[in-house]
């Protein structure tokens, strides 16, 4: 992987790192998944505080939204852009599904379910085929 910046890097806020022996499939999956969580947390504080007006989610959203954008950018260490953004992205679709499902009791059609099992598997054929 060819780095853009060849300058000594401001390490001002330090990046996260993973052990060095870890392969790259299982660095593109621990970080969709964290990726997706810390996603999901900011969107239900960001709903919450919709709801409520709260400053209590609202800063809680913006502090969540903080760490994502840490996390993101640390995993680009390891990863490429595309690459850890698409395997985000699909842990995010499925979790949200869930969420939707389970919270707020939303139904899926049967062709509903078809399509998202479809548009998931070409997506996780992508990010597959990249790594």
């Amino acid at each position: 992987m060819s780095r853009l910046f060849t300058g000594t890097p401001d390490t001002t806020v330090p990046m996260l790192t993973l052990p060095s022996g870890l392969p790259l499939p299982a660095i593109l999956l621990v970080t969709a998944v964290a990726l997706a969580v810390l996603d999901m947390g900011g969107a239900v504080a960001a709903k919450n505080w919709a709801l409520t007006h709260s400053n209590v989610w609202f800063v809680g959203g913006v502090a969540v939204f903080a760490v994502l954008f840490w996390t993101y950018g640390s995993a680009l260490q390891y990863a490429e852009l595309s690459v850890v953004t698409l395997g985000w992205i699909v842990m995010l679709q499925v979790g949200l599904l869930v969420v939707d499902r389970v919270q707020y009791g939303v139904t899926f059609t049967p062709g509903q379910w078809a399509t998202i099992g479809g548009v998931l598997a070409l997506q996780g054929y992508l990010v597959a085929s990249a790594s």
